[in-house]
């Protein structure tokens, strides 16, 4: 399943999820940080939301679109993690049973959030990509909705959600820049068209250097497959290829992708912990890490939005 994504799409993911989740905080910089920053920055939590990360939303949006007849036969999908646990929550919300296929080395609080929440987790070989063609032949055999992580049109609609949110609550035009962190691309493809008719923002991919897919999809011209994700970040920016659909929407509506390293990421990590006392994975780290590092190239005195896409960690590094 590909099919189309625009505007409309995310604003009716918008309604129809909206009983089910957080509509998470804005957290404006300002003046607050111990060392002046050149940007006028607003963080989006969405570290906060339930299952702590925006994949809910789009797990949400998935399940509700299906006829009920046939997601009450149960659902099944793939995920480093954070796509398994918004899987896991949508299901428990909605009565319906889930199994979720992660790869050994998904991080165990993931695993255990995911089991948590009534889903059964199934581990199975080393990456993302054994454990989704696992997934995928359970459902060829049981006639289960498939959810993928981040290449289906509904998936994408509801993860756009989040600039819909962001937007609104900061009051526009207030923002001159979104920078969003890139796994698979579903979020910065649904975010970048929920916003694709607000000409005065600027929509900017953050990827991690050893997991650099939609980065690669952009020079190949084409989506393409990246044979090594080495990145501190894999774990839930380590698709080894974007969708057919993400690489369009993305394309069409995002100006650049830039690349960061995992030192960056680290000292992003560590200054939203000092200076804010919010905990964010890897992941949930790296827009902000492409800002602070000053690769993602944004002028000074710019108005940015930064999305902090997912809060389960543990520790900090060190």
């Amino acid at each position: 399943m590909t099919g189309h994504v625009g505007v409309a799409d995310v604003r009716t993911a918008a309604e129809r999820i909206s009983p089910y989740i957080r509509r998470t905080p804005l957290l404006h910089l300002g003046r607050t940080t111990r060392q002046p920053l050149p940007w006028d920055i607003v963080l989006k939590l969405e570290s906060l939301q339930v299952g702590g990360s925006f994949k809910i939303r789009g797990a949400l949006n998935a399940l509700l679109s299906l006829p009920r007849e046939i997601v009450e036969l149960g659902v099944v999908t793939a995920s480093g993690g954070n796509h398994g646990l918004g899987v896991a929550c949508a299901a428990h919300m909605l009565g319906i049973p889930a199994i979720v296929y992660v790869p050994e080395t998904a991080p165990a609080v993931k695993r255990d959030r995911i089991a948590a929440w009534g889903a059964e987790v199934r581990l199975v070989g080393q990456e993302y990509a054994t454990a989704a063609a696992a997934a995928h032949d359970l459902a060829e055999q049981t006639g289960r909705p498939y959810l993928h992580a981040y290449a289906d049109a509904p998936i994408i609609a509801g993860q756009g959600t989040v600039a819909l949110e962001l937007v609104e609550d900061a009051g526009a035009p207030a923002l001159d820049y979104l920078l969003v962190a890139v796994g698979g691309g579903g979020l910065i493809s649904g975010m970048a068209t929920a916003v694709s008719e607000m000409p005065w923002l600027t929509v900017l991919g953050i990827e991690p250097e050893g997991a650099a897919t939609l980065h690669a999809a952009w020079q190949a011209g084409h989506p393409v497959d990246v044979e090594r994700l080495d990145s501190y970040a894999s774990d839930s920016l380590g698709a080894r290829q974007v969708g057919a659909l993400n690489y369009q929407l993305t394309r069409q509506h995002v100006a650049r992708v830039e690349l960061i390293t995992d030192d960056d990421i680290r000292a992003a990590q560590r200054f939203l912990w000092q200076e804010t006392q919010v905990l964010a994975e890897p992941g949930g780290a790296a827009a902000l890490a492409g800002l602070l590092s000053g690769k993602a190239r944004v002028p000074e005195g710019a108005r940015v939005g930064v999305l902090v896409c997912g809060g389960n960690a543990q520790t900090l590094p060190g």
